[in-house]
């Protein structure tokens, strides 16, 4: 069986690998290896990769599913925080060309992508004007939600994330309006992406165990809905402003976002022209409502005060 195959990706062969090193999955990575071979191919398969594709993987881990996704892909560049888990990748594949590996944190902080990675990313879409970016991979629980958060908000938004994450990460990206789920996530995905969850998965699927469920989630870039956000940090911010405290009134949210940039009255005023009342809570409004209403309030900000957070 050649090194690419995700046939390596078993219980019996990560155990017996990580003996012979001398090591032990490291938790507080989220090293969580997903060890069903159906559902790791699924997972692949589900991201319909091509040789026009540029695919990220975060979490390389052995390099079971950077190998196989090598096989379909124009590149893949695969990023992994654990030095001995990115030496062992490299060793596995050493003779693959299309293959970048990277040592690195892909989060420089919450709010911010790791430049290099960016920079390897648009380097290879520059080799051909027919290249696209997906991200495929079996992501750190920790990360997920910064990570696809602010690809979409780089120059660089990914065609296609199709990704394994925590379920409950996976409700709140794919919930609907008046649901415990829907929130800040809901809202600034689905108004540039369609997203579904392709497949739940239970933890016994996984080595280590994990304590939750997980899923298969992909999220398909839109850049009809994108076109429709004239301003993505500022509705970002808003997005983010707007559930910080959901339980609070409409009102009462706006008034604080807005302190000292708007008068109350011009919050009011607002509403009233959306025909919303201030007693209601952001998690009622759609997509459609909440990004109108942000523009709204831009309009209503001079340039240089177009910031909330």
């Amino acid at each position: 069986m050649n090194s690419g195959s995700p046939n390596n990706q078993t219980r019996a062969y990560l155990m017996q690998r990580f003996e012979t090193l001398g090591i032990h999955p490291r938790g507080k990575l989220g090293q969580n290896f997903l060890i069903d071979l159906n559902l790791l191919r699924l997972l692949y398969e589900s991201a319909q990769l091509d040789k026009n594709d540029v695919v990220l993987e975060v979490g390389t881990g052995t390099g079971s599913l950077t190998g196989a996704m090598a096989q379909l892909a124009a590149v893949v560049v695969t990023v992994e925080v654990d030095q001995v888990m990115h030496e062992m990748a490299k060793q596995e594949h050493w003779d693959k060309d299309n293959i970048r590996f990277l040592f690195a944190d892909i989060l420089e902080n919450k709010n911010r992508l790791n430049r290099h990675v960016l920079d390897a990313i648009r380097e290879e879409l520059a080799l051909d004007s027919q290249r696209r970016f997906k991200l495929c991979a079996n992501l750190p629980y920790q990360i997920a939600t910064p990570l696809i958060s602010n690809l979409l908000l780089s120059d660089v938004p990914p065609y296609s994330m199709t990704v394994t994450i925590q379920k409950e990460v996976g409700d709140r990206i794919c919930a609907k309006p008046r649901t415990k789920d829907y929130g800040a996530l809901a809202v600034w995905l689905q108004a540039q992406c369609d997203c579904r969850i392709v497949r739940i998965m239970p933890p016994s699927v996984f080595w280590p165990r994990p304590k939750v469920d997980s899923a298969i989630v992909q999220i398909n870039y839109n850049p009809q809905k994108r076109a429709k956000i004239p301003n993505l940090r500022f509705y970002h911010e808003f997005v983010r402003a707007l559930f910080f405290h959901r339980r609070k009134f409409l009102r009462s949210v706006l008034c604080s976002a807005f302190k000292y940039r708007l008068e109350k009255e011009v919050v009011d005023e607002v509403l009233e022209q959306m025909n919303l009342k201030g007693e209601i809570r952001a998690e009622t409004l759609s997509v459609k409502t909440i990004l109108a209403m942000s523009e709204k309030f831009r309009s209503r900000l001079p340039e240089d005060k177009q910031t909330l957070l």
